[in-house]
């Protein structure tokens, strides 16, 4: 884990929410923590780098955009789990893969441009891995906002 210094806490602290909606948002964002735009840039890629972030970028509904996104989960044999794995997560709709400690020992979210492009992910999982998968459609939508603060 590489060290943080001030300008990194408050990277973290700061850019989690309220990203500006302009012409030039890195710029903006760099000008409220009193750096430049190309610092702001480098070092957000070297945090990603470091696996600090994991990722930076909007959250967005992607009902309102016309796609779909689902929780679907699969029993993978212990024997086989690193290749299903793999065969997973070669999708481009794979958003997350997660193993758990249950008889489906592996979660992962499907996102699509159409609700259809769903059905056709689950299939060729199912086709590539030889396992049934099990979907989860969501029946209620709510708002939880987790903001994380930086580790001094």
């Amino acid at each position: 884990m590489p060290e943080l210094d001030a300008v990194d806490r408050q990277i973290i602290d700061k850019l989690q929410g309220d990203f500006p909606l302009c012409e030039r948002p890195y710029a903006e964002a760099a000008e409220r923590l009193g750096i430049g735009e190309d610092e702001l840039l480098a070092r957000l890629q070297r945090l990603l780098d470091a696996r600090v972030l994991t990722r930076f970028g909007p959250m967005v509904q992607i009902e309102r955009m016309g796609g779909a996104f689902v929780l679907a989960a699969l029993a993978a044999p212990e024997a086989r789990y690193d290749e299903v794995t793999a065969l997973v997560n070669a999708l481009p709709q794979v958003a997350h893969n997660y193993r758990r400690e249950h008889a489906l020992n592996m979660w992962f979210v499907l996102a699509t441009e159409t609700p259809q492009g769903i059905a056709e992910a689950i299939s060729r999982i199912e086709r590539d891995t030889g396992l049934p998968v099990f979907a989860f459609p969501k029946e209620k939508e709510y708002f939880v906002e987790m903001k994380l603060a930086a580790r001094i």
